[in-house]
C-alpha cells in the first residue's frame, strides 16, 4: 500500500520545536510554526487565522417530487493574509450526479443530474457560466481579487433533486420523511496548512467546514414538521398553539414531553393551517446547517441543565416513526448522553442549545442533529445514540478536518460510547472494534493512525479511524488518571474550540495541559505500525512475593490486566497502565504478595487488543 511518507519522515525543525519533542513533524506544520499561525506548544499561534461566512438560506422543498430549490446569500470574510482570486465551493449533492467519481457504489436508478446553478452574483455583478467550473463535488469560481481583511457578497440560485435511494448521510427516509443535508453550495475551507480544501467528496471520507453563522428558512407543505440545526424562531407561527406550548414547556423541564403524539398525527393537528409553512431557524458559529422533515413522526422532548454555573439548559429531541419501537427509549439514551458529556466525560458543558435524534437511514452526525437508523438490540440503540451525539464535541465544537484525519473525531466518539454506554446500562460492555484491531495488527492494512484518511484501504479504513485512536485516548486517560486527563483535555478544548486543530496541535496541547511529555506514546501508538501482542513469560515465587514477567512482543504500549487465582479459590486483579512501557522495555516484572499459593495467572481485558492470546494464561 502507498503510504504518506511526508507524514512519517522526521524533519529538522531548525530550533522551532524543543529538543525533547520527538514526533516526526512534516514540512507543512513546520511552515505553520515559522509563519506563527500555530505553535509547537500546541496552541494557536499569535498569527492564527481562519475564514468565516454568514449564510442566509431560503429553501423550498417538495416532499413529493423531492425537488429542492434554494437561494443562498453569502457574505464571505477573508481573514487570511492572502489575496484570493478564486473561490472553491462544495456541491455535495453531486455525489449522486451521473458520471461523478465516487467510492461508494450506488444503484444507477438513484443517480440524477446533480446541482443546477441557475444564477450567481458576486457583489451585485452576475457571473457568467464560464467563470464557474464544476468538477464532481467541487466548483471553482473566478472572482475579482479579494484582499486580506475584505469580504465579498454572493447570491446563488440553485436546485437539485434529493436522492430517494442509496441513502448516504442524506436523502428520502420513507414516503413523507426526508433527511436533507449538504443541500446548499458552500464555500470550502481555506486554511493555513493546505490553502483551499480541494479534496472531492466521494462518499467515503467525511467533511471539513468553517465555523459560520446561518439563517435558514425552509418552506414545506402543511402537516410537515421541520427539525434543523439552530434555534426555531417562529414556533408559534408554524405549529398549532398547543404543540408550540408543549415545545416551550420542554425547554424548561426535566420531564419528557410528548410534543407530537399519536392523536395529533391522527387528527392532522400539528402545523398551522396554511398550504405551506416557512420554518425559520438561526445558528451561530457552527460548521454546517441541515434539516429534516416528516408528516407522520412523533416528537418527544426534554431538557436539562448542562452548565450549573449559569443554569443553561439543552433541549433534547427524538423525532421518529411510531412503528420503530426502539426509538421510544432513544429520548432517554440521548438525555443521559448529554448529561454524561456535561458532567462526567469529557466533563464539559454541552455547548449547544438543542440536539435532535432523527429516525433516519444512516448513522451520521451533524451540528445539533443526528440521523440514526432504527436497530433491533437495545445495546446497539444505546451505543449508536451515544456515538453520534458525542460527535458534537468532535468535530463540531473543535472543528477538526474529518476529510484528512477521521481519527480526530471518530476515535473520540468511540471512547465516548465505551465510557458512557455502561453509565446508561451497567450490564453492558462495549468492545466496538477491539477484536478487529487485534486481528488486523501487523497486516498489510495496518498502517499508522496518522495516515491520511483519503489513503486508507481495507481493514485500516475502519480500525485507523475508530478503535485504534479510541484505544490510544483510553490508554492515556488510564495513564494520567481522570483528574489530570481532564485537565489536559480541557486545555486542548479551551485552546482550539471554534478553530481548526490539526494532529500536532492535539498531541502538544495534551502534553502541555498534562505537564507530561507523552511523545513516547504518541509516536509508538499513532505514528508506527506493529502487532499488538503481549504474553506471560513466567510467575515465580521469590521470597515473600511472586514476580510475574510480562513481555510486550511489539512496539505498542498497552495496559497490563491480570487475574490471579489462588489455590483457595480467591482471586485478585492487578492493573498496570501503559506507563510500565515508557522506558521502552520489552519485558516488565510485576510483584504481588506471596502470602497465598498462586494457581493461575490470566492476562487480558475488553479494551486491550492482544492478537495472540495463546500465551495469556499460565498455570502454576
Amino acid at each position: 500500500m502507498k503510504k504518506i511518507s511526508l507524514l512519517l519522515v522526521s524533519l529538522c525543525l531548525s530550533g522551532l520545536v524543543s529538543a525533547q519533542q520527538s514526533l516526526p513533524v512534516p514540512a507543512e506544520i513546520q511552515a505553520a510554526y515559522a509563519k506563527g499561525t500555530r505553535a509547537a506548544t500546541g496552541k494557536p499561534g499569535a498569527k492564527y487565522w481562519q475564514n468565516t461566512a454568514n449564510y442566509d438560506l431560503k429553501v423550498n422543498f417538495n416532499p413529493t417530487s423531492r425537488e429542492l430549490k434554494g437561494i443562498v446569500d453569502v457574505v464571505y470574510y477573508n481573514n487570511s493574509p492572502d489575496t484570493l482570486k478564486q473561490l472553491w465551493f462544495k456541491l455535495y449533492p453531486n455525489l449522486y450526479k451521473k458520471g461523478v467519481e465516487r467510492k461508494t457504489k450506488f444503484n444507477d436508478r438513484d443517480l440524477n443530474e446533480g446541482v443546477s446553478i441557475l444564477s450567481m452574483q458576486a457583489d451585485g455583478h452576475k457571473l457568467e457560466d464560464k467563470a464557474m467550473r464544476i468538477e464532481g463535488t467541487n466548483m471553482q469560481t473566478a472572482i475579482a481579487a479579494l484582499a486580506p481583511g475584505k469580504h465579498i457578497k454572493l447570491k446563488i440560485e440553485y436546485k437539485y433533486d434529493l436522492n430517494k435511494g442509496s441513502h448516504m448521510r442524506t436523502g428520502q427516509v420513507d414516503e413523507g420523511s426526508h433527511f436533507v443535508a449538504y443541500f446548499f453550495p458552500r464555500i470550502a475551507v481555506y486554511d493555513d496548512i493546505d490553502g483551499w480544501n480541494k479534496f472531492p467528496y466521494t462518499g467515503d471520507v467525511e467533511f471539513y467546514n468553517d465555523f459560520c453563522n446561518f439563517k435558514g428558512e425552509i418552506t414545506v407543505p402543511k402537516n410537515f414538521v421541520v427539525w434543523a440545526t439552530g434555534d426555531l424562531l417562529n414556533a408559534k407561527q408554524v405549529l398549532k398553539k398547543d404543540i408550540a406550548e408543549r415545545l416551550a414547556k420542554a425547554e424548561k423541564e426535566d420531564a419528557v414531553i410528548d410534543v407530537i403524539d399519536d392523536k395529533d398525527l391522527e387528527n392532522k393537528a400539528v402545523t398551522a393551517d396554511q398550504a405551506f409553512n416557512t420554518w425559520k431557524f438561526e445558528a451561530k458559529n457552527v460548521t454546517d446547517f441541515v434539516f429534516a422533515t416528516s408528516d407522520h413522526y412523533l416528537w418527544k422532548s426534554t431538557s436539562l441543565v448542562v452548565d450549573p454555573q449559569t443554569g443553561r439548559r439543552t433541549r433534547v429531541d427524538a423525532a421518529f416513526n411510531p412503528i420503530h419501537k426502539d426509538y421510544y427509549e432513544v429520548i432517554d439514551f440521548a438525555r443521559q448522553t448529554v448529561h454524561a458529556m456535561s458532567y462526567t466525560f469529557p466533563k464539559w458543558p454541552y455547548p449547544y442549545a438543542h440536539e435532535t435524534i432523527f429516525d433516519g437511514l444512516d448513522q451520521m452526525e451533524y451540528p445539533m442533529m443526528v440521523n440514526d437508523n432504527p436497530v433491533e438490540k437495545r445495546q446497539d440503540a444505546i451505543t449508536l445514540t451515544v456515538h453520534e451525539i458525542f460527535h458534537t464535541m468532535f468535530p463540531f465544537y473543535m472543528g477538526t478536518n474529518e476529510t484528512k484525519y477521521a481519527w480526530m473525531d471518530e476515535g473520540w466518539a468511540t471512547i465516548g460510547e465505551w465510557l458512557i454506554g455502561p453509565m446508561i446500562d451497567t450490564t453492558m460492555v462495549d468492545e466496538y472494534g477491539v477484536a478487529p484491531t487485534a486481528m488486523s495488527s501487523g497486516s498489510k492494512d495496518d498502517v499508522p493512525i496518522v495516515t491520511l484518511s483519503t489513503e486508507l484501504q481495507g481493514a485500516g479504513s475502519f480500525t485507523n479511524s475508530y478503535p485504534k485512536p479510541g484505544l490510544g485516548y483510553l490508554f492515556v486517560k488510564d495513564y494520567l488518571g481522570d483528574e489530570l486527563f481532564h485537565k489536559a483535555l480541557h486545555h486542548y478544548i479551551t485552546q482550539w474550540q471554534g478553530k481548526h486543530p490539526m494532529p500536532f496541535d492535539f498531541f502538544y496541547s495534551m502534553n502541555e495541559g498534562s505537564g507530561k511529555n507523552m511523545d513516547w506514546f504518541w509516536k509508538r501508538w499513532f505514528f508506527e505500525e506493529g502487532v499488538t501482542d503481549m504474553g506471560i513469560v513466567s510467575a515465580d515465587k521469590v521470597g515473600e512475593e511472586y514476580v510475574l514477567i510480562i513481555e510486550n512482543k511489539s512496539n505498542k504500549p498497552m495496559p497490563v490486566d491480570l487475574l490471579l487465582t489462588y489455590e483457595d479459590g480467591s482471586t485478585k486483579q492487578v492493573h498496570q497502565s501503559i506507563g510500565v512501557w515508557e522506558k521502552g522495555d520489552q519485558k516488565v516484572s510485576i510483584k504481588v504478595p506471596g502470602d497465598k499459593k498462586l494457581k493461575r495467572v490470566e492476562m487480558g481485558s475488553a479494551h486491550v487488543p492482544d492478537k495472540d492470546k495463546s500465551d495469556n494464561v499460565l498455570s502454576l
